[in-house]
């Protein structure tokens, strides 16, 4: 197991397990949240067509595999460990049990997004974390920092490694590895692989980040580059690819899921980010509560909303919306080509006046390109 560590050098770059392997076969690499992680597979793997296009059609079409790993781990064990996260978090655990996880939001006390999280129940006693890369360290701080004296919080961002399968053939490849699992979406378990036992328990999580049918493995960090290669392997068999962050992003915007630091940030709060859902105000109290409360009365400024294109503008974060008459009514937060439907697509904060089906303009360096507001996602889920 690789060292627990409660802070890290901001300037120093992280790698995961796996980035001599995605050296040796020509990743595009960059830094995500501060760590150097693979954007595309221009030259391919397994002999395969690679680049961020090649890979979006194998998650929608058969099967991707994703090296994640960035993601932060954080445990949190100690009497009363779920009733303490529950305080820091909108969502409520009280509606998971021992086996499940649940999409989170951890706030401050305005109501700002400091991260967006998925929280494991192992027991009531025994909570598994995963946050943002770029964030893990400050939600571990801050609950370190309010924790009660017999619970006991670890970043333990090193100890795992995070590997998501996506695509409708992703059951195809955890059959390959001699596993039968019946698992309902986000619900977990820890298991031993019958055709891999060296690799010990690993867990493995019916979540994901693309929209579509995919589970998340999360091996001992000492181990993973081994399980790497025989997923690797496994794929090609259903001609899978190895995917990059680059098709993950262009798989989540066509899902219109949100991302840490476009949708959702200090400055822009579930109630603007239209993640309401994630918030359960008839708890008794939580982090950032009251502050929720009174702009979800109030109604906020602005508003999260999907863009379509309807020409052949690509739109990109920080582009202006206008409206049909030139006034400028909001910004796009996240913008791409939609390889599935071979048109630019955004989300976008916009004033709420401006509603599904609506007329709008986006100022595409200097052209302006028509879009319509339509509800997200854009394509249906197939998480289910």
């Amino acid at each position: 197991m690789a060292k627990d560590y409660a802070t890290s050098d901001k300037f120093s770059v992280m790698k995961s397990p796996l980035y001599d392997w995605h050296r040796a076969v020509s990743a595009k690499m960059a830094d995500f949240g501060g760590w150097e992680m693979p954007i595309e597979y221009p030259k391919g793997v397994n002999g395969f067509s690679g680049g961020t296009l090649s890979e979006h059609y194998a998650v929608r079409e058969r099967v991707g595999i994703f090296d994640v790993s960035h993601l932060g781990k954080i445990s949190v064990s100690g009497a009363g460990a779920k009733d303490f996260v529950n305080t820091m978090v909108t969502n409520d655990l009280a509606k998971i049990a021992a086996g499940s996880a649940q999409y989170n939001l951890f706030c401050n006390h305005d109501g700002g997004v400091i991260d967006d999280l998925i929280i494991y129940e192992f027991s009531e006693d025994k909570i598994f974390i995963i946050p943002n890369a770029a964030n893990c360290e400050q939600v571990f701080l801050d609950l370190a920092g309010k924790a009660p004296s017999q619970i006991v919080v670890k970043n333990i961002h090193q100890d795992y490694a995070v590997f998501a399968i996506q695509g409708p053939d992703s059951r195809r490849v955890i059959a390959k590895l001699g596993l039968e699992l019946d698992l309902g979406y986000m619900e977990f378990t820890k298991i031993a692989l019958p055709s891999f036992p060296e690799f010990g328990e690993i867990i493995i999580c019916r979540t994901g980040y693309t929209g579509e049918f995919g589970y998340e493995l999360l091996p001992e960090w000492d181990s993973a580059e081994k399980l790497w290669q025989v997923l690797v392997n496994e794929i090609s068999e259903f001609d899978g690819r190895v995917c990059g962050l680059g098709a993950r992003d262009t798989l989540r915007t066509e899902m219109g899921y949100p991302l840490h630091g476009h949708e959702l940030s200090l400055e822009i709060s579930p109630v603007q980010a239209s993640v309401n859902w994630a918030v359960v105000y008839e708890k008794d109290d939580f982090v950032g509560k009251r502050a929720l409360e009174k702009e979800k009365q109030v109604g906020p400024k602005q508003i999260s909303r999907a863009l379509k294109c309807e020409d052949r503008g690509i739109p990109r974060a920080g582009m202006k919306v206008l409206n049909l008459e030139g006034e400028v009514i909001g910004q796009v937060t996240s913008g791409t080509f939609s390889p599935t439907l071979k048109v630019g697509i955004a989300l976008a904060l916009l004033k709420p006046e401006y509603k599904v089906s609506g007329k709008v303009q986006i100022d595409v360096r200097g052209r302006l390109s028509n879009a319509t507001i339509v509800k997200a996602p854009f394509i249906p889920s197939r998480v289910r």
